[in-house]
């Protein structure tokens, strides 16, 4: 049998065998989009293409390739509805590479590089920030993640999440990219007002989400009002109580969920705009 460094190169053992696949094309209706990425190994999967009767066989037909000894790629197109019984209707191609973990690795970040990203700042690391972050971070925002007490970070390796300990986070409103989102939720209401009025300030975010009340959107409206800091008009893009109505629950991963599905929601919103 053929050893398998010699399809990559950079084969270091059988235990890191596996094959990549990656949607190439679609047409119609389909499951994900094109660059979803999936790595199959003889014992197992990591990632979706959609799941369904397409994901079934592309795994089988990966286990198959990861066996043979001469073919290294290939490449398939899935019809969905007469060959896969999938009620999407569209079609699929899939292409299937045997390669290392690391390969497949650094294939999987560049594809995720390659999705739209949305900017999106958030502000406090504690409960609350930990489990919105958990939340995000397999969705599509680049994050950038403020909070002075830096060991209140968890461990963060995604690209597209930074962490920041030492800026201050008005001045991180002030320079942040335009048309971007926002997060409130700090372990001070003091500290929540300010950055609260920075973003409203500014006049370009399409989303300002605070942690708290409606009793405390009333008095950071009330103080934003009196202080002549912005005008009326600009508390129209405050969020306050943040979530999607009918989502109840203060526990903080109930919180994320119903955040990241708002935070979707707006982007849909702004993305059928224009």
């Amino acid at each position: 049998m053929v050893s398998r460094d010699q399809y990559t190169g950079q084969y270091t053992g059988p235990k890191v065998a596996g094959v990549l696949v990656t949607v190439a094309e679609t047409k119609g209706s389909a499951p994900r989009e094109a660059g979803a990425t999936m790595w199959v190994t003889d014992t197992g999967a990591e990632g979706t293409i959609g799941g369904g009767n397409l994901e079934y066989q592309a795994i089988q037909q990966a286990r198959k390739l990861l066996a043979d000894t001469e073919k290294t790629r290939i490449a398939q197109t899935y019809p969905l509805g007469p060959l896969l019984e999938q009620c999407c209707g569209g079609s699929v191609v899939l292409t299937l590479e045997k390669m290392n973990a690391d390969r497949a690795r650094a294939s999987r970040d560049a594809a995720l590089h390659e999705r739209v990203r949305y900017p999106l700042y958030m502000f406090g690391a504690g409960h609350v920030g930990k489990a919105v972050y958990a939340a995000l971070k397999p969705l599509p925002f680049n994050v950038y993640w403020v909070d002075a007490r830096e060991d209140e970070f968890p461990p963060v390796t995604e690209p597209h999440v930074i962490t920041d300990h030492a800026s201050d986070p008005v001045d991180v409103v002030k320079n942040a990219v335009a048309q971007a989102l926002y997060l409130i939720f700090t372990h001070s209401h003091q500290l929540d007002y300010e950055i609260t009025k920075a973003v409203l300030a500014r006049g370009d975010a399409l989303y300002c989400g605070l942690i708290g009340s409606k009793t405390k959107r009333a008095r950071f409206e009330n103080r934003l009002l009196r202080e002549t800091a912005v005008g009326e008009s600009a508390l129209s893009v405050l969020t306050c109580p943040i979530g999607v109505p009918g989502v109840n629950g203060k526990e903080p991963e109930i919180i994320a969920a119903s955040v990241a599905a708002e935070l979707l929601q707006r982007r849909k919103s702004q993305d059928q705009k224009g």
